[in-house]
């Protein structure tokens, strides 16, 4: 299966709970982010210019974990910043496994092979590396030489080791996508699980000179959409065809909420306009209907999975043309 079994119970159970509940807005992934120090500077990250003035600032590890528990969502993603940077990383994912959640682990690498000798593999954890393409690309992009070559050989070792592990690529203007299909034919050979895609978000501290518009993102996902039916991807085929062009979706902004050293940050994961104390009062207290495509002028371009993957989840249950392709989809 592309998803282990576990993971695909716990969600199905959470999803149909809501639904018999009749719970309209519930999230799906927890975004974590303890701590936004990055051992990088990346042109296209919106983070460390975003939280520029707080970026010394962490989450307790008690804070980390009430949030964990604030947020009823089966799944965390723990990222930043670089998490390998939190002080209390691997406490932290041993709390979060105990209460019985679903560990996405983001992280661009650096640290990764000397912190695997602390991990041991878990049946809910999933290491998600950061890889934007060959060794001349990834090192640019990163703005720093020899990032390709450290992420290779920590992805080797935790793969070696049992680790369930895949790898997230974002696709902008300029990214050559046959070097995309050579990447993911290199990560394939020496094992990793499953690719994640998703074109670049517009952050206005950034600029747009790397991100693309949505038609131009349509054009890419084209071929993107062709590569899927060749390599193991995790992210849907719906979002792929919506990513495409082929299928019309409205954004979930609830679906993937964030939790970073600020607050509860709302609406989304990508815009801040506030935030809130706890999850119960950004839920509250968050207007959603001001945003999406065709509302804000700053969703305009998103077609980022953190929206609209969440989705996904609604649009499926509508039609069993869309059951059935998610189902073989995670048979394959």
């Amino acid at each position: 299966m592309r998803f282990p079994m576990r993971l695909n119970y716990d969600l199905t159970r959470y999803i149909v709970s809501n639904k018999l509940n009749k719970i309209e807005k519930y999230p799906l992934v927890l975004m974590l982010e303890p701590t936004h120090l990055c051992n990088l500077a990346c042109s296209g990250c919106g983070r460390i210019r975003e939280y520029a003035d707080t970026i010394q600032e962490m989450m307790s590890l008690k804070q980390c974990l009430d949030s964990v528990d604030e947020c009823p969502a089966p799944v965390v993603t723990i990222t930043g910043g670089e998490p390998f940077l939190y002080p209390h990383i691997f406490q932290l994912i041993e709390k979060v496994l105990e209460r019985g959640k679903h560990i996405y682990l983001c992280t661009n690498a650096l640290l990764l092979e000397k912190a695997l000798d602390s991990m041991k593999p878990h049946p809910n954890l999933v290491i998600n590396v950061h890889m934007d393409g060959m060794e001349e690309t990834h090192d640019r992009i990163l703005e720093r030489p020899g990032t390709f070559k450290i992420a290779m050989s920590a992805i080797r070792k935790a793969k070696q080791l049992g680790f369930r592990l895949c790898t997230n690529t974002t696709i902008f203007k300029e990214t050559d996508l046959i070097e995309i299909e050579m990447l993911f034919s290199h990560l394939k050979d020496i094992g990793v699980d499953g690719f994640l895609v998703a074109p670049g978000f517009g952050y206005e501290a950034v600029g747009e000179k790397l991100f693309l518009e949505r038609r131009e993102i349509q054009k890419k996902f084209e071929e993107v959409f062709e590569m899927s039916k060749r390599f193991r991807f995790f992210s849907t085929p719906m979002y792929l065809r919506f990513l495409k062009g082929a299928k019309e979706l409205d954004c979930t902004p609830w679906g993937n909420p964030t939790r970073n050293p600020r607050g509860w940050k709302a609406p989304c994961y990508l815009i801040t306009d506030e935030h809130y104390g706890s999850f119960a009062e950004m839920m509250e207290k968050t207007q959603w209907e001001k945003y999406g495509v065709g509302k804000d002028p700053r969703c305009a371009q998103c077609m980022m999975h953190c929206g609209f993957e969440p989705t996904v989840v609604g649009e499926i249950g509508k039609s069993w043309k869309d059951i059935w392709e998610m189902f073989c989809w995670n048979l394959t």
